[in-house]
């Protein structure tokens, strides 16, 4: 079975493994009659299952878990979720294979087979998927965002990984926890933060060398549907994202979860269809000339990707359009 390698990035904390979480679980509601499913490793599926339980069971004022601190490790830490990609009811043809490295590997303390260790992660990764933390982007005009976010460290970490492509690459900036900052309007606020807080990171991908290999996008995801950024509480100096039920009985709903999948399977589609040769994506013929009706699913699927709504293809429209 061929394997696609995306690389999760964002601190530890951030909603990594929610998102996961809400993408599984919502695809087959999101996906109406497409012919395709998504089947998680039985390791996947436990752990997802385990998140899945938490976000099912919100108190009314809760905080969202996890800390940011760094996740310290060896490369046999690194966090894998795999996915089984296929028609409904027939053996999956593909693996999705999500990776979340140690974020200590790119601290100034790491070593040189550590760092390399990422470069070659991102290198190898046909996507990545950029997680924000929404609330520290937004609130108090970011002032949390670097500690909770580390848009400096990531941009660093493209310039190093980024450099001689030769085949194109999607990259993904995904807000998550983002409920209260795409109603009624606000979405256009969000964009505008992200493109301010990483220009940086704009920067190079827009770069000459850089931009014609590069698809980039924006989708935001509700996480949880039903709650919305509330206050901020101070601990010890330490800054505590408080979150609220915008109900009583309001369930767990997220929302757009599985729009990230929808712009990958989209941007591999449309590799295939520009028949050309492009090494490290060669394989996409076979896979694809293997099961026309694959094809077809696939291509009704990438129809669905939002472009409004703080839903934006910032560059790259070759490699996404058809």
């Amino acid at each position: 079975m061929h394997e696609l390698k995306i690389t999760m990035l964002g601190p530890t904390g951030v909603g990594k493994t929610s998102l996961l979480t809400a993408m599984y679980e919502q695809f087959a509601n999101n996906i109406g009659e497409v012919d395709l499913q998504l089947t998680p490793d039985d390791e996947s599926s436990a752990t997802l299952q385990e998140r899945l339980i938490d976000l099912k069971s919100l108190l009314d004022d809760f905080e969202a878990k996890g800390g940011v601190k760094s996740t310290e490790g060896e490369p046999n830490d690194l966090r894998s979720f795999r996915f089984g990609l296929g028609r409904r009811g027939k053996q999956p043809s593909l693996q999705l294979h999500f990776q979340d490295y140690p974020g200590g590997y790119h601290l100034a303390t790491a070593s040189p087979e550590r760092k390399q260790f990422v470069k070659t992660l991102l290198t190898e990764c046909v996507a990545v998927l950029i997680t924000i933390d929404a609330p520290a982007l937004m609130e108090v005009r970011g002032r949390w965002n670097e500690k909770f976010n580390r848009p400096q460290q990531i941009t660093d970490l493209f310039k190093t990984a980024y450099q001689d492509l030769d085949s194109p690459r999607l990259v993904i900036f995904a807000p998550v926890r983002c409920e209260k900052y795409i109603k009624g309007g606000a979405s256009l606020d969000l964009v505008q933060r992200i493109k301010e807080e990483y220009k940086g990171l704009f920067d190079f991908l827009t770069s000459k060398e850089v931009e014609s290999n590069v698809a980039v996008v924006i989708t935001p995801v509700q996480t949880v549907g039903s709650v919305v950024f509330s206050r901020i509480e101070m601990n010890d100096g330490e800054p505590k994202f408080k979150f609220r039920k915008i109900g009583h009985d309001a369930k767990y709903s997220p929302e757009d979860s599985e729009q990230p999948l929808r712009y990958l399977l989209r941007f591999l589609l449309k590799l295939h269809l520009n028949n050309r040769n492009w090494g490290f994506f060669n394989f996409l013929r076979d896979w694809f000339s293997m099961d026309t009706h694959l094809v077809e699913a696939i291509r009704k699927l990438s129809k669905g990707c939002k472009t409004s709504g703080g839903f934006v293809v910032l560059q790259g429209d070759s490699y996404l359009n058809f």
